[in-house]
């Protein structure tokens, strides 16, 4: 399976907290719920699109509560994401979780690299993380996840949890695909491509 990674951005990389005020005030965090503003159409059309093509997921702790607090209780056999969510199995990374009830899923306590790697090589389609900000960054520097799809919004926070953080490992990355939304967010899917190259304008000519 390959490893991808959904997530919403501001302009200016926050990814926290995006759906509700409460959803993670972590650090004094105060724009909780940034992304409601420019829910459209084609966000439900994309995210069932990608949902429909999951095997299995890969979820922080934080993501993976949240989630577990709201997907089971939507039993629509026609929405695409519930289903997904509430069957396919579900792997949560995680040292402090005691237990996890929601149906099909397991806790990765130790050697989470190691047994990430191992479903990465089972055969299937992919293996999606959502939000997952810690476990994003992890993977991202050691080079295992295969496939970004960043929605970035027109809003700058100023504050708050970034998907690269200033330390990340240096990675250039190829898109390969751009999409736009009636509000403004452009979705972009990226696939990392190597380290990154270098020049000097100074030289041309």
């Amino acid at each position: 399976m390959k490893i991808t990674l959904a997530t919403y951005l501001s302009l200016d990389g926050v990814m926290q907290g995006p759906g509700t005020p409460t959803e993670d005030p972590s650090g004094g965090f105060e724009h909780g719920g940034w992304q409601f503003p420019y829910a459209d159409e084609e966000l439900g059309t994309y995210s069932e699109q990608w949902f429909g093509e999951a095997d299995a997921f890969l979820l922080g702790r934080r993501t993976y509560e949240i989630f577990a607090a709201f997907w089971p209780t939507v039993t629509d056999a026609d929405d695409v994401i519930a289903t997904s969510l509430n069957n396919l199995p579900k792997y949560v990374v995680s040292t402090t979780l005691d237990r996890a009830d929601w149906h099909n899923t397991t806790i990765i306590r130790t050697d989470v690299l190691k047994q990430i790697a191992e479903l990465r090589e089972r055969p299937g389609r992919e293996l999606q993380i959502h939000g997952s900000g810690a476990l994003a960054r992890t993977l991202l520097d050691h080079g295992m996840i295969d496939e970004l799809r960043l929605w970035t919004y027109p809003v700058v926070l100023g504050s708050g949890k970034r998907l690269f953080e200033p330390g990340r490992t240096a990675t250039a990355m190829r898109l390969v695909e751009s999409r736009t939304t009636g509000s403004g967010c452009i979705v972009g899917i990226y696939q990392p491509a190597g380290k990154p190259t270098y020049g000097d304008f100074s030289q041309e000519g």
